[in-house]
């Protein structure tokens, strides 16, 4: 229904995603053609790998750890419990194992989502308070020093800089603005060059740019329109996954769209970066 959120998860050698309204992990395994799913009882934004095993996700109700088949869920915090029509969406770890997810209204309408960092060690932290519209893609720089950021309705990649030794981010700009009928950036993957891979909702592909120029260097059509997020994955992570969503759709769209809500998998020339996992 939502597909969002992959991760390859290049110990077990597979690409890991979330069905957000269908309230499901996904867990694909190339070498075998097998998918795995787990059922979930609230909606899921995103879900990480833990270093020690199992999952972390954000959820619905706040970040939960996830364990065995069955899906039982463990709460760690509900920063939003007083905002019941908010929800979590899109979220990453990065080289130290803090997980950084955001929040959205679940009606889309207003700005009262934001956007939190939970320490390996259990504690929250809240980054941007109640500023963000729709909190979607995440990604570093490969020499670490700059994190990227996307609430979609502002069509923009905006760019801070970034401490890895505290998490801190600071000195907001915007490097890549969405060219009109480009369609919303959603999701995004960082490549091992620098450059930003960034699913776009309601446009039919995943564009990629150079966060340093502003230029966009290439497009993927994918043959659904509402693209939601891409990770880089594989042996050589030279694949790239690509989720969609058939959310929103008539009877009429089926016929043009037909793996609508389908996860994709396309080589390219390009090698992304090693997922990094929860520390906790």
């Amino acid at each position: 229904m939502l597909g969002e959120g992959p991760v390859w998860d290049h110990r077990s050698h597979e690409v890991i995603w979330v069905d957000i309204d269908g309230m499901r992990v996904h867990r694909y395994r190339p070498a075998a053609g097998a998918v795995d799913t787990l059922q979930l009882n609230q909606k899921i934004g995103a879900v990480v790998p833990r270093a020690s095993g199992g999952f972390v996700a954000a959820m619905e109700h706040g970040f939960h750890i996830l364990g065995g088949a069955s899906g039982e869920a463990a709460a760690i915090a509900d920063p939003e419990a007083h905002l019941p029509g908010n929800r979590f969406n899109d979220g990453k770890c990065d080289t130290a194992g803090r997980f950084w997810a955001g929040t959205m209204k679940m009606n889309e309408t207003g700005a009262s989502g934001s956007l939190y960092c939970l320490e390996p060690d259990g504690t929250l932290r809240t980054v941007l308070n109640g500023s963000v519209k729709i909190s979607n893609g995440i990604g570093w720089s490969p020499d670490n020093r700059t994190m990227y950021y996307i609430d979609t309705p502002t069509k923009q990649v905006v760019a801070y800089s970034y401490d890895a030794a505290t998490g801190v981010i600071a000195e907001p700009r915007t490097v890549v603005t969405m060219a009109p009928g480009e369609g919303s950036p959603d999701g995004m993957a960082v490549d091992a060059a620098g450059n930003l891979w960034v699913a776009l909702w309601g446009g039919w592909q995943v564009g990629c740019w150079n966060p340093t120029t502003g230029e966009k260097l290439a497009t993927i059509p994918v043959p659904v329109e509402r693209t939601s997020s891409c990770a880089f994955g594989g042996e050589q992570l030279d694949e790239l996954y690509i989720t969609t969503a058939s959310v929103g759709m008539r009877e009429e769209d089926w016929a043009k769209q037909p793996h609508a809500g389908g996860l994709f998998r396309i080589k390219l020339p390009v090698q992304g970066l090693r997922a990094n996992f929860y520390g906790g």
